[in-house]
This record gives C-alpha cells, structure tokens and sequence, in this order.
C-alpha cells in the first residue's frame, strides 16, 4: 500500500498526464454528504465486502476517510483480496480541507 498526502493528491488530480485514480471514499453516507473530493465514489467501509465485486482489481484506487485510520483498513483489505494499485490519503479529508480545499466543511 502507498501513502499519498492531500497536496500530492491534489496535483496528481490536476496532472493531465496521469490517469485519474478511483477515489474510494469509505465514510459513511452522512459524512460524504458533509463534505467529499469531486469525482469520488462512496462505498462505505462497512460495506465493502460485500460490495468488493463492484471494484476493479487493476485499477489505481485511493481510499479516503475522515483522517486516514479507516481508509487504511480498507486498501489493506483489499490488498489482502488481490487489489494490488492501493493508496491510503493520510490524513483523510480533513487533511483535503486543511492542506487543499479551505472552503469544505470540516467535522
């Protein structure tokens, strides 16, 4: 599993040269309602085993959640079921809103 941090995810997102990741947002629904990084997809972590068929296993994946502790549980999940391109934000969202995005709300 890589690390990325917000403002490193943050010009890879601005990057035209590279492929967008899948943003995998693990929080639950009310806390992506709250706030969330434009183009991710919410899965919530408590879901993802039985939702892991709708995940594609080659794609680059960057799991995000309030401050990074659950996020790593899921890309180590995965990893631990054949995911093999897996990102952790550190820091989570609230690092987004701190360090990249000071209009989202924090919680």
């Amino acid at each position: 599993m890589d690390h990325v941090t917000a403002p490193e995810l943050a010009a890879w997102l601005a990057d035209p040269a590279r492929p967008r990741p899948l943003l995998l947002d693990v929080r639950e629904n009310w806390e992506f309602e709250t706030c969330k990084i434009e183009g991710s997809t919410q899965i919530a972590m408590n879901t993802i085993p039985a939702r892991i068929e709708e995940l594609d296993e080659d794609a680059e994946i960057v799991c995000i959640c309030h401050h990074g502790a659950r996020s790593m549980q899921v890309a180590a999940f995965l990893e631990r079921n054949g995911f093999t391109r897996m990102t952790n934000l550190t820091g989570g969202i609230h690092a987004w809103a701190v360090q990249v995005d000071s209009s989202m709300p924090k919680y």
